[in-house]
């Protein structure tokens, strides 16, 4: 059944991805209350993009920055490792395995701290940004979002790579992965 649930995971993060991007791509179009235009090449489309992108990368090294920032105050070596997520490679930001369950809590945890943390603030800086066009901005909140909503279907399933944070959050603190929702 992991199995299963593993798969429409992923399937449903692809469609996430797919539905998300050409949404914030194109939110100032579709909100500026002008009526709609036939679609045409736009000379901004292609710089639109690559600062969307260039927002999710720095949301994804700031999310991997937290995790450092807490190893090395914890001595706990960190090492890349490369992983899958089924078919996909990827990597994580792994540690020694002997640290306390609260050392382990904290590393785990601080991706998603620093994820919450640039979330409340360009969203409480600019609280109309839905109404902006600020493909970079909106990139760093597509990813904070599509992550979150990615580990909650991997922690479900309970499957993908062991140096999942949730994994790791779960067991330092003795529950279920799943938060007993399931159980």
């Amino acid at each position: 059944m992991s199995a299963v649930l593993c798969h429409y995971a992923r399937i449903g993060g692809v469609l996430l991805l797919a539905v998300f991007l050409p949404v914030c791509v194109n939110a100032q179009a579709s909100s500026s209350g002008d009526p709609p235009r036939p679609s045409q090449p736009d000379e901004h489309s292609a710089v639109d993009i690559v600062e969307f992108v260039a927002g999710a990368a720095l949301a994804l090294t700031m999310h991997e920055g937290g995790h450092l920032v807490f190893d090395a105050a914890f001595d706990a070596r960190p090492r890349l490792e490369g992983v899958h997520l089924g078919p996909f490679p990827f990597f994580a930001v792994a540690h020694r395995g002997d640290l306390s369950p609260r050392r382990e809590f904290t590393i785990s945890s601080a991706g998603f701290w620093v994820q919450e943390a640039s979330s409340e603030w360009l969203l409480t800086r600019r609280p109309g940004l839905r109404h902006e066009q600020a493909p970079f901005a909106k990139g760093v909140i597509a990813f904070n979002v599509l992550s979150a909503v990615g580990y909650a279907a991997v922690a479900f399933a309970r499957s993908g790579p062991f140096e999942r944070d949730t994994r790791g959050m779960a067991d330092s603190i003795g529950v279920d992965e799943r938060g007993n929702v399931c159980s």
